[in-house]
């Protein structure tokens, strides 16, 4: 039953009360009853005469983009000859806990319609739909019938390879100087040594080994890697440092997109991608390589990745990158520091990490304390919270004073900017020739 069969009949039983004074209005009242009753049966049996009066379907993509909006549509069909008012249910992932969705739309006779929402996961994992139900009623407006679709489906939820292909459109059309890159002119040229071997007619004779062509009595020279084949490893903390939320999403789920993007750049401009992550132990390990399916690799590793709240061993860190890295590359470290005494305790295995590797080390501003910092003041606690506000925003760039004053690079950034910024820095490292 629709709420305007319940309306009328609440005004039927109004006038009723009235036909107690006037008693010639009594045999209208019930007159009128008989009428809504038969334009219920009337509804019902327009609504019921066909069996299928509604066919619908819920096209899903083969997978979602997490943090970014999905496209979904609902394809509905109205297979009967008269004009029907719809509203459509979906019954979305519990992930959303969204009880309030619905698309109300008025389909002509034999009228097919499209129809498109956008769902914005935040959580990577499994997203289960459930049935789709579309609820059916006449311009009477009196009964409502209900066609239910066994629409049930799962999606998975991977990182953002939206932003991965929106960015790798911008780095190769030169869009990124948009969003705050520099050109930068490059200078010398760097290449990574390989090996010293004989020296044929042709090869360049400034590259020739003295030392070695006078033990073996015939020239010999050194051959050297270019530099577009350089490993390029994204290096995740997972430790409890990055379990804090921005917009819906963890720091973690901001550097896991930031990796997917810089990855698949870096293999577009020739070098290698690799990355892993670490907390008390190093793990999801992906070596850094050119093949066809490392992008694939790399994005399902990154799928499961998450955090934990275990301290971060940088400790162990620095030990596995020293075992297992042995090419010099370039480390893009996703990390947060909030205070300096966080910093120092670690900074010795960043030293000593920096001293074989380019390494540079990304950590977030805290965007609520920074509005806090520039908020004004109108009583003394708000003083207070200002004051201590200004004291974080302070210590975040003293940590980037000192990080630089022993030769590491940082990165200090909003979560929404950490891709884009990562990525001018690693234009940037190539563009100079440092790595």
């Amino acid at each position: 039953m629709q709420k305007r069969f319940f309306i009328a009949l609440g005004a039927l039983v109004v006038l009723f009360v009235f036909a107690f004074f006037f008693k010639r209005l009594e045999d209208y009242l019930k007159l009128g009853f008989f009428v809504i009753i038969a334009l219920l049966l009337v509804d019902i049996l327009l609504l019921y005469r066909s069996k299928n009066g509604i066919k619908a379907s819920r096209i899903l993509p083969s997978k979602l983009s997490n943090g970014d909006s999905n496209p979904i549509e609902v394809l509905v069909t109205n297979q009967y000859n008269t004009a029907i008012d719809i509203k459509i249910i979906d019954e979305l992932p519990i992930q959303f806990q969204k009880r309030d969705f619905g698309i109300n739309y008025h389909l002509k006779a034999k009228e097919s319609k499209t129809f498109t929402y956008t769902i914005r996961p935040t959580e990577r994992g499994e997203y289960h739909y459930g049935a789709l139900q579309i609820f059916v009623s006449n311009s009477l407006g009196f009964a409502q019938r209900r066609f239910s679709f066994n629409e049930k489906a799962m999606v998975p939820n991977y990182p953002s390879f939206l932003q991965m292909r929106k960015y790798e459109l911008m780095a190769f059309t030169n869009k990124l100087k948009d969003y705050g890159l520099k050109k930068i002119r490059r200078i010398g040229h760097t290449m990574e040594f390989e090996q010293i071997k004989d020296y044929v007619q042709g090869d360049d004779v400034r590259n020739i080994n003295w030392k070695a062509s006078a033990k073996r009595n015939q020239l010999m020279i050194n051959q050297f890697q270019d530099e577009k084949s350089q490993p390029v490893y994204s290096v995740i903390d997972k430790g409890r440092v990055m379990k804090m939320p921005f917009e819906e999403l963890k720091l973690v789920d901001y550097a896991i997109n930031a990796t997917l993007v810089i990855s698949n750049i870096a293999l577009k401009k020739g070098d290698k991608a690799g990355m892993f992550s670490f907390s008390n132990k190093v793990s999801n390990q992906v070596m850094a390589q050119k093949r066809a399916s490392q992008m694939n690799l790399i994005l399902e590793t990154l799928y499961n990745l998450d955090t934990d709240f275990k301290e971060s061993d940088f400790a162990r860190l620095y030990i596995d990158i020293k075992r297992t890295i042995t090419q010099r590359s370039l480390l893009l470290l996703y990390t947060n520091f909030e205070t300096m005494d966080a910093l120092h305790r670690q900074l010795p295995y960043l030293q000593a990490i920096a001293k074989s590797h380019l390494l540079v080390v990304i950590f977030f501003e805290n965007t609520e304390l920074k509005e806090l910092a520039l908020a004004p003041a109108n009583s003394t606690q708000e003083i207070y919270q200002k004051t201590i506000a200004e004291k974080f925003v302070y210590e975040k760039k003293l940590i980037v004073n000192e990080l630089n004053k022993y030769g590491i690079q940082t990165i200090l950034t909003e979560p929404q900017n950490l891709t884009v910024n990562t990525i001018n820095k690693y234009l940037e490292i190539k563009a100079r020739g440092l790595l």
